[in-house]
């Protein structure tokens, strides 16, 4: 009877070991995903920086775009256009990044529970022997 209580004692601690390292991929994927989700902030802020100083000039200035080590002279509506598909872009991606996040998380929150309530049934099987 002892062999047979110690061998689901160790496939349930087998079963705790994975479950606890779903859990650290799980963390890992969300720390990941704060990363990203704080460069894209970055970048939609510089954007809409950008955006507001084009709205601020006058429509013959000359606006120049910058490609590799050279300014290269832009349309300003062109110029406009094309920041304005930058921060769409951006505020997409911000969508998905929360989107794939809420997932971690629940992910996280199950994963958490399957750990507690097999920690559980480990102590009550400790406690029987």
């Amino acid at each position: 009877m002892a062999s047979s209580s110690s061998s689901s004692s160790r496939e349930l601690q087998k079963e705790l070991e994975a479950k606890a390292n779903d859990l650290s991929k799980i963390q890992k994927d969300i720390s990941k995903n704060h990363q990203v989700r704080k460069k894209y902030t970055i970048q939609l802020g510089e954007n809409e920086l950008v955006l507001k100083e084009l709205d601020l000039l006058n429509e013959d200035a000359n606006v120049y775009k910058l490609i590799g080590p050279v300014l290269v002279k832009q349309d300003l509506a062109e110029a406009n256009a094309n920041v304005k598909k930058r921060i769409e872009y951006i505020s997409a991606e911000l969508k998905r990044l929360d989107s794939t996040l809420q997932d971690l998380e629940e992910k996280q929150n199950s994963k958490k529970e399957a750990i507690f309530k097999l920690q559980q049934r480990i102590q009550a099987g400790k406690a029987k022997a």
